[in-house]
């Protein structure tokens, strides 16, 4: 469906390396890193997130990878990544306004939508913004 997830996050991946987890999505999707979809790891909380650019049935890549043999013995879990209105940006210049990321992010070539709101973060150059529907976060 169109509100389903085009990410999947994959938790307790410490036994991996971000070559042989690459490798291990490609094996299970049947598609390219880079080309088809692309991982991201968050290291502080060890998992990765894996998007996927193509149009994928991410809740059957889901059992996939929880059927799979190596996803297995590395005791690793995947579960679709939630849908959420907001996102947060980090690194945003100082002398950054609120209405400038408005307009950066209702950008539909930058792959936004309509925002609800923005909250800036100066002291950690950071801004939550909100969308007024899940879409617009792509």
């Amino acid at each position: 469906s169109t509100d389903t997830s085009p990410s999947v996050v994959l938790e307790n991946i410490q036994g991996c390396s971000l070559k042989c987890l690459r490798m291990l999505l490609e094996n299970i999707s049947g598609l390219s890193v880079d080309d088809d979809f692309t991982v991201e790891v968050i290291p502080e909380i060890n998992v990765a997130v894996a998007t996927f650019m193509k149009s994928v049935d991410t809740e059957e890549f889901v059992k996939k990878c929880l059927q799979n043999k190596r996803v297995k013995e590395f005791k690793m879990t995947a579960r679709l990544l939630e849908l959420t209105q907001s996102i947060k940006a980090e690194n945003i210049p100082d002398n950054v306004s609120t209405d400038y990321i408005t307009v950066y992010f209702e950008s539909v070539r930058n792959g936004g939508g309509p925002v609800a709101d923005v909250q800036l973060f100066p002291e950690e150059n950071s801004a939550i913004i909100t969308f007024c529907d899940h879409k617009g976060n792509t």
